[in-house]
């Protein structure tokens, strides 16, 4: 077991990234989690209404596999006194996460789990620190497949010793100017590395326990994007958080994307930044916010874990998780980088600016480039695309071949680019072919 266990890590290393069976992990991850929909009010019959929801959406036949159960699932005064065990809570799933996994299986679905790398979770339920190899054998057991490992209530014999800016906790951390965190005494001298700190350590702890287990278990880091994640992250999980958690509402869902958009050189094939679990369906976005939300998220190639109640969730938001062009970028198995800014728009290129993130985004994929338009402000106004600006598209080029990804409509031919009235925090997308002759 423990030589297995090396030759793991020896792996990881050697490949700088978490390379596990059957291409778990190499594309983001698609599926649904209970946290923004339900928090800790989840139980067996919730859970498994979203997983037949999932099948009968039609979101199953579009990608999504993951039916994920968050925090709040155990017993919360502790662990069996015999094995040491950590007990699913008998009241809210009768049938064990067994039982629970069982169910979901028998659909065609995976099922994920939850943790933290403390002493407890977030909502005050056992945790993993300490209980690592007994806790990833009792999950492979009970047949989970995707394991998120939060980071609250950490021991302080397992803090950092020094502090690494994430400019969108600044109240934790420290004011911040332009995305870059003033500095402190606490800041970790020059050439700090990030690999060696306990925060990165007690993350691999747990993913040396997931990789003993005969079982793949994919392995989602959410430590809010603390200690230099990117450094590491991509050899310890298949993705890690970048930033705080997210919230429902225009605001939070622009600061995410304007953090991540200086982030995307980690993403690529078997490592993914992780900007959090989607909103759409949940507080006031509207519907062209949830568009800009679920674009950008598929385009940065964050893993797509919806978060509403799919019971109520209405058909217009459904059709958004759904679409096929731009899951199909998220997906696709042969361009691994994501869609990254080539014009901030509203403001000058490489603005750090929390409300007004980049505007202008493309990225390449086997169904050609995609290329994206948000319009940041409060109120409509044009947004053009031009053709001589996108990158990747054939040197010299004039005219394309163009399909609204929103509609799927083929547009035919069109010359030099396109410019239209972008309704307040929508976007345009469209995916780019071939060079075409216009007449």
């Amino acid at each position: 077991m423990q030589k297995s266990i090396s030759i793991a890590v020896l792996l990881v290393q050697a490949a700088q990234a978490l390379v596990l069976k059957d291409g778990v992990g190499k594309l983001p991850a698609l599926g649904w989690n209970t946290w923004n929909a339900f928090g800790c009010n989840i139980n067996e019959t919730n859970i498994l209404t979203a997983a037949n929801q999932i099948v009968k959406l039609g979101l199953k036949d579009a990608g999504y596999e993951y039916v994920n159960i968050d925090d709040c699932w155990a017993v919360k005064s502790g662990r069996d006194n015999v094995t040491g065990q950590i007990i699913p809570d008998p009241t809210k799933f009768p049938s064990g996460i067994i039982g629970v996994a069982n169910q979901v299986h028998a659909l065609g679905l995976k099922v994920g789990i939850y943790g933290s790398a403390g002493t407890e979770t977030c909502g005050g339920y056992p945790a993993q620190i300490g209980h690592e190899y007994l806790d990833a054998a009792t999950f492979a057991a009970w047949g989970i497949d995707y394991f998120k490992y939060d980071n609250c209530y950490v021991p302080a014999n397992w803090t950092d010793e020094y502090v690494a800016c994430v400019p969108d906790q600044w109240q934790t951390y420290g004011p911040y100017i332009n995305g870059t965190c003033k500095a402190s005494s606490s800041d970790a001298p020059p050439g700090y590395n990030w690999a060696t700190s306990n925060t990165a350590n007690r993350y691999a702890i747990m993913r040396d326990a997931l990789l003993a287990q005969n079982r793949t278990i994919l392995y989602s880091l959410c430590e809010w994007g603390q200690a230099d994640v990117e450094v590491w992250g991509n050899a310890t999980g298949s993705s890690w958080r970048m930033s705080g958690d997210i919230t429902p509402w225009w605001a939070r869902v622009a600061e995410i994307m304007n953090e991540n958009s200086f982030l995307l050189n980690s993403v690529n094939f078997w490592g993914h930044n992780d900007a959090d679990m989607l909103e759409i369906g949940n507080g006031n976005l509207t519907l062209a916010e949830s568009r800009s939300h679920f674009a950008f998220w598929a385009a940065m190639k964050s893993p797509l874990i919806i978060g509403t109640n799919l019971a109520t969730l209405p058909s217009t938001h459904v059709d958004i998780l759904k679409n096929k062009y731009l899951l199909a970028f998220s997906q696709d198995k042969v361009h691994g980088a994501p869609a990254t800014p080539y014009k901030w728009g509203t403001n000058p290129d490489w603005t750090f600016n929390a409300t007004n993130p980049a505007e202008y985004w493309s990225g390449q994929s086997t169904g050609g480039i995609l290329a994206l338009a948000l319009n940041t402000l409060d109120t409509p106004a044009e947004r053009e695309i031009k053709w001589d600006e996108v990158p990747h598209l054939t040197p010299g080029g004039k005219a394309f071949m163009v399909t609204d990804v929103w509609t799927g409509k083929s547009l035919g031919c069109v010359k030099r680019g396109i410019k239209t009235l972008v309704q307040s925090h929508d976007t345009i997308g469209y995916m780019i072919g071939e060079k075409c002759s216009h007449k």
